[in-house]
Protein backbone atom coordinates (compact mmCIF):
# COMPACT_ATOMS: atom_id res chain seq x y z
CA UNK A 1 0.00 0.00 0.00
CA UNK A 2 0.91 3.45 -0.48
CA UNK A 3 1.47 5.58 2.82
CA UNK A 4 -0.72 8.17 1.26
CA UNK A 5 -3.34 5.57 1.15
CA UNK A 6 -2.82 4.63 4.89
CA UNK A 7 -2.16 8.30 6.65
CA UNK A 8 -6.32 9.27 7.36
CA UNK A 9 -6.04 6.31 9.11
CA UNK A 10 -3.45 6.84 11.78
CA UNK A 11 -5.37 8.60 14.63
CA UNK A 12 -2.94 10.40 16.99
CA UNK A 13 1.21 10.74 16.71
CA UNK A 14 3.12 9.03 14.07
CA UNK A 15 4.77 6.22 15.88
CA UNK A 16 5.66 2.15 14.79
CA UNK A 17 2.07 1.51 16.71
CA UNK A 18 -0.06 3.84 15.61
CA UNK A 19 1.53 3.04 11.93
CA UNK A 20 0.54 -1.06 12.71
CA UNK A 21 -3.06 -0.14 13.45
CA UNK A 22 -3.43 2.32 10.72
CA UNK A 23 -2.34 -0.31 8.29
CA UNK A 24 -4.38 -3.03 9.65
CA UNK A 25 -7.28 -0.59 9.33
CA UNK A 26 -6.27 0.14 6.28
CA UNK A 27 -6.08 -3.09 4.92
CA UNK A 28 -9.40 -4.15 5.66
CA UNK A 29 -10.99 -1.62 3.80
CA UNK A 30 -12.61 -2.94 0.26
CA UNK A 31 -11.67 0.09 -1.81
CA UNK A 32 -8.04 -0.10 -0.81
CA UNK A 33 -5.68 0.21 -3.76
CA UNK A 34 -2.01 -1.78 -3.17
CA UNK A 35 0.89 -1.17 -4.90
CA UNK A 36 2.32 -4.12 -7.08
CA UNK A 37 5.39 -5.70 -5.79
CA UNK A 38 8.76 -5.30 -8.00
CA UNK A 39 9.86 -8.18 -9.87
CA UNK A 40 14.02 -8.56 -8.95
CA UNK A 41 14.65 -7.01 -12.67
CA UNK A 42 12.53 -3.64 -11.88
CA UNK A 43 14.34 -3.46 -8.87
CA UNK A 44 17.73 -3.41 -10.84
CA UNK A 45 16.62 -1.43 -13.86
CA UNK A 46 15.49 1.19 -10.96
CA UNK A 47 18.69 0.65 -9.33
CA UNK A 48 20.62 1.96 -12.17
CA UNK A 49 18.16 4.64 -13.08
CA UNK A 50 18.87 6.33 -9.59
CA UNK A 51 22.48 6.17 -10.38
CA UNK A 52 22.44 8.14 -13.37
CA UNK A 53 19.87 10.31 -11.66
CA UNK A 54 22.86 10.77 -9.32
CA UNK A 55 25.68 11.35 -11.74
CA UNK A 56 23.52 13.76 -13.47
CA UNK A 57 23.00 15.70 -10.61
CA UNK A 58 26.88 15.93 -9.77
CA UNK A 59 27.11 16.73 -13.12
CA UNK A 60 25.35 19.60 -13.09
CA UNK A 61 26.55 20.26 -9.64
CA UNK A 62 30.33 19.97 -11.01
CA UNK A 63 29.54 22.09 -14.23
CA UNK A 64 28.18 25.05 -12.01
CA UNK A 65 31.07 25.16 -9.67
CA UNK A 66 33.19 25.27 -12.84
CA UNK A 67 31.31 28.28 -13.73
CA UNK A 68 31.44 29.91 -10.90
CA UNK A 69 34.99 29.42 -9.88
CA UNK A 70 35.98 30.74 -13.69
CA UNK A 71 33.58 33.85 -12.72
CA UNK A 72 35.39 34.70 -9.85
CA UNK A 73 38.39 35.10 -12.41
CA UNK A 74 36.46 37.30 -14.89
CA UNK A 75 35.54 34.38 -17.62
CA UNK A 76 32.11 34.05 -18.33
CA UNK A 77 30.61 30.81 -19.25
CA UNK A 78 27.95 29.80 -21.32
CA UNK A 79 25.13 27.81 -19.73
CA UNK A 80 24.52 24.26 -20.34
CA UNK A 81 26.44 21.29 -19.02
CA UNK A 82 27.12 20.40 -22.79
CA UNK A 83 28.77 23.88 -23.24
CA UNK A 84 31.12 23.84 -20.04
CA UNK A 85 33.71 21.08 -21.85
CA UNK A 86 34.25 22.68 -24.59
CA UNK A 87 34.49 25.97 -23.14
CA UNK A 88 36.96 24.80 -20.99
CA UNK A 89 39.25 23.00 -22.92
CA UNK A 90 39.49 26.51 -25.13
CA UNK A 91 40.14 28.46 -21.94
CA UNK A 92 42.78 25.96 -20.45
CA UNK A 93 44.25 26.24 -23.98
CA UNK A 94 44.64 30.36 -23.82
CA UNK A 95 46.77 32.48 -21.54
CA UNK A 96 43.27 33.42 -19.72
CA UNK A 97 44.48 31.26 -16.26
CA UNK A 98 48.04 31.02 -14.24
CA UNK A 99 49.51 27.76 -13.99
CA UNK A 100 47.84 26.64 -10.46
CA UNK A 101 44.31 27.48 -11.67
CA UNK A 102 45.16 25.96 -14.96
CA UNK A 103 46.16 22.37 -13.11
CA UNK A 104 43.15 23.02 -11.23
CA UNK A 105 40.39 23.20 -13.87
CA UNK A 106 42.70 20.87 -15.58
CA UNK A 107 41.67 17.87 -12.72
CA UNK A 108 37.73 19.29 -12.75
CA UNK A 109 37.67 19.19 -16.75
CA UNK A 110 38.82 15.03 -15.99
CA UNK A 111 36.48 14.97 -13.61
CA UNK A 112 33.45 16.03 -15.09
CA UNK A 113 34.56 14.03 -18.27
CA UNK A 114 34.38 10.76 -16.53
CA UNK A 115 30.83 11.71 -15.27
CA UNK A 116 30.05 12.36 -18.44
CA UNK A 117 31.20 9.13 -20.12
CA UNK A 118 29.96 7.28 -16.91
CA UNK A 119 25.79 8.51 -17.74
CA UNK A 120 26.91 7.95 -21.57
CA UNK A 121 27.58 3.78 -20.01
CA UNK A 122 24.58 3.99 -17.78
CA UNK A 123 22.32 5.25 -20.44
CA UNK A 124 23.92 2.31 -22.87
CA UNK A 125 22.92 -0.02 -20.62
CA UNK A 126 19.46 0.76 -20.25
CA UNK A 127 18.70 0.80 -24.10
CA UNK A 128 20.23 -2.50 -24.17
CA UNK A 129 17.86 -3.39 -21.47
CA UNK A 130 15.03 -1.80 -23.59
CA UNK A 131 16.08 -4.30 -26.08
CA UNK A 132 14.20 -6.56 -23.97
CA UNK A 133 11.04 -5.44 -23.88
CA UNK A 134 8.44 -5.27 -26.64
CA UNK A 135 6.63 -2.56 -24.88
CA UNK A 136 9.81 -0.01 -24.80
CA UNK A 137 9.90 0.65 -28.64
CA UNK A 138 6.35 1.44 -28.65
CA UNK A 139 6.47 3.58 -25.86
CA UNK A 140 9.64 5.73 -27.88
CA UNK A 141 7.19 6.69 -30.85
CA UNK A 142 5.15 8.73 -28.65
CA UNK A 143 6.58 12.14 -29.12
CA UNK A 144 7.76 13.08 -25.84
CA UNK A 145 8.65 9.95 -24.24
CA UNK A 146 12.55 9.39 -24.30
CA UNK A 147 14.82 6.10 -23.22
CA UNK A 148 14.31 7.31 -19.61
CA UNK A 149 10.13 7.39 -19.56
CA UNK A 150 10.45 3.96 -21.70
CA UNK A 151 12.49 1.94 -19.54
CA UNK A 152 10.14 2.89 -16.19
CA UNK A 153 6.94 2.21 -18.54
CA UNK A 154 7.64 -1.17 -19.79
Amino acid sequence: MAPQFVKPYVKTNKNDRNDAEAICEAVSRSNMRFVPIKTIDQQSILSIHRVRERLVKSRTALSNEIRGLLSESGIIMPQGVNKVIPKLIEILDSDQLIEMDKITFTELLEELEDIFKRVEQLEFRLKEIGKNYESYYRLLEIPGIGLITALILS
